[in-house]
C-alpha cells in the first residue's frame, strides 16, 4: 500500500512538472507577438549590422543608406568617357579592344551574341533573326557584312571599327536598346571580338 501510494505521487509530481513546464512555455510564447518563443543562435539570424533602408542614428541626416563620396566609382565599376552622342560616337572609334584574342573569348563572344543580338541580328550576323522573320513591321536591322550592309550613322558595317560597335552595344541606336546593364565591359568586348569575325563573312 504504501509502495503504490509512493509510486502514484511520483506519477503525480511527474505531470504536475510536464504542466508547468508546458504552461510556463506556453505563456511566454504569448508574451509578444512577434515571438516566435525560443530561439536557438539568435545571433544568426538577427543582424548586427543595419539594413540599408533603417533609420541610422550614426549619421547626421539619420538614413543608413549614404550618399558616395565626390568622384568614387563602385567596385567593379569600369568608367566609360565617351557621350552618347554622335561626337562621342566618332571619338570611340580611337577605342582598341583591350582583350586578346583568343579561341575561349570567340567562344564566349559567341554565346553572348547569341543570347543578346542574334534574335534581331541574326546568328550569322545578316540581319535576319528570328524576330525579323516573325514580324515583318521590324526593318532596318543592319547585317555586319556584306556590299550593301550600311550603318544608319554612315560607313559600311564591315568596315565598322571595334569601338563604335562597342559604343552601340553599351548606349543602343534607334530600335536597338542598350544593353549596358546585360552585359559587363568584358562581355560587351567579346561580343565585340565575335562581331568583328562576322564582318570577315563574304
Amino acid at each position: 500500500m504504501k509502495g503504490s501510494m509512493l509510486a502514484m505521487n511520483k506519477k503525480n509530481i511527474v505531470y504536475a512538472a510536464f504542466i508547468l513546464l508546458a504552461s510556463v512555455a506556453m505563456l511566454s510564447a504569448c508574451r509578444d507577438k512577434r515571438s516566435t518563443g525560443l530561439e536557438y543562435a539568435r545571433n544568426m539570424y538577427d543582424p548586427i549590422a543595419y539594413n540599408q533602408d533603417q533609420p541610422n542614428k550614426n549619421f547626421a541626416n539619420g538614413a543608413t543608406a549614404q550618399t558616395p563620396p565626390a568622384n568614387t566609382d563602385p567596385i567593379g565599376f569600369v568608367r566609360y568617357e565617351y557621350a552618347n552622342t554622335k561626337e562621342g560616337y566618332e571619338a570611340s572609334a580611337a577605342l582598341v579592344n583591350p582583350l586578346p584574342l583568343t579561341e575561349k573569348n570567340l567562344v564566349e563572344g559567341k554565346h553572348f551574341f547569341t543570347v543578346f543580338c542574334a534574335p534581331c541580328h541574326g546568328e550569322k550576323g545578316d540581319g535576319q533573326g528570328h524576330i525579323v522573320k516573325l514580324d515583318k513591321g521590324i526593318s532596318g536591322v543592319p547585317a555586319y557584312h556584306g556590299a550593301d550592309a550600311v550603318s544608319s550613322r554612315g560607313g559600311l558595317m564591315k568596315d565598322m571599327p571595334a569601338g563604335k560597335i562597342y559604343h552601340t552595344i553599351m548606349y543602343g541606336l534607334n530600335a536597338m536598346g542598350s544593353h549596358a546593364s546585360q552585359l559587363t565591359p568584358d562581355e560587351r568586348w567579346k561580343v565585340v571580338m565575335y562581331v568583328q569575325q562576322l564582318q570577315k563573312i563574304k
